[in-house]
């Protein structure tokens, strides 16, 4: 049952693979921006409790990414649901190192039934199942 409030937290140690130059979104050995927006995803997923055959998507995303992490620190992503309309949730989350906060953001993700959502993907190519 979703409820606002919920908080979820991963952790994640900052590896060359995640970096802004081995994923192409930079020239520095720091954690890559794209990186950080799929685990702060991550984590908001790990609150989203919802009944078989409903999932959720993500619609928004608003990061400020504030201060550069580098190889070899953990990272902690905390995401606390704010707010439930309908079908669209929203999450506040804060990344922080051991040094303290390196960005915030609020993401948006919308409920929708898994086969009617994948359907509608798959219609896009004009594949029947």
């Amino acid at each position: 049952m979703l409820k606002v409030g919920t908080k979820s937290n991963l952790k994640k140690t900052v590896r060359h693979e995640d970096t802004a130059k081995y994923v192409k979104s930079g020239e520095l050995n720091v954690l890559a921006t794209p990186v950080l927006v799929a685990l702060m995803e991550e984590t908001a997923c790990k609150n989203i409790k919802l009944d078989n055959n409903l999932t959720s998507v993500g619609t928004f995303m608003k990061i400020n990414h504030t201060s550069p992490t580098p190889e070899g620190l953990t990272i902690e992503c905390i995401a606390e649901l704010v707010e439930i309309n309908n079908r669209e949730l929203t999450f506040h989350i804060k990344a922080f190192d051991n040094a303290g906060e390196i960005a915030n953001a609020v993401h948006k993700r919308f409920i929708v039934d898994t086969n009617k959502f994948q359907l509608k993907s798959l219609s896009k190519l004009n594949i029947d199942l």
